[in-house]
């Protein structure tokens, strides 16, 4: 049952991820990104998944632990490239 509880907490987590990097792109401008929760978003995932694989290998669990944090990282890295696009425009 924990497993299940587990994958749960991870999907409902994930499934807000997807409308973040869709809103990046869109808007692209990223302002009022707090990178440092980024950080720790990812950094939480890290453990996360650390702990799935000595508890129980590489399992479906464990996959979306790594699938969340690729869209962290991935929104993480489109709100830096955005910030830096900007400042350049700005400077130009």
């Amino acid at each position: 049952m924990h497993h299940f509880l587990e994958a749960a907490m991870l999907i409902c987590f994930g499934a807000s991820w997807p409308f973040a990097i869709i809103k990046t792109v869109r808007v692209k401008n990223p302002a009022g990104k707090s990178y440092l929760f980024a950080a720790l978003v990812i950094a939480g995932y890290v453990a996360g998944c650390t702990a799935r694989f000595m508890r129980d290998g590489a399992d479906g669990v464990f996959c979306l632990y790594i699938f969340d944090m690729l869209m962290v990282m991935t929104d993480t890295v489109l709100c830096l490239y955005y910030k830096r696009r900007n400042e350049r425009n700005a400077a130009a």
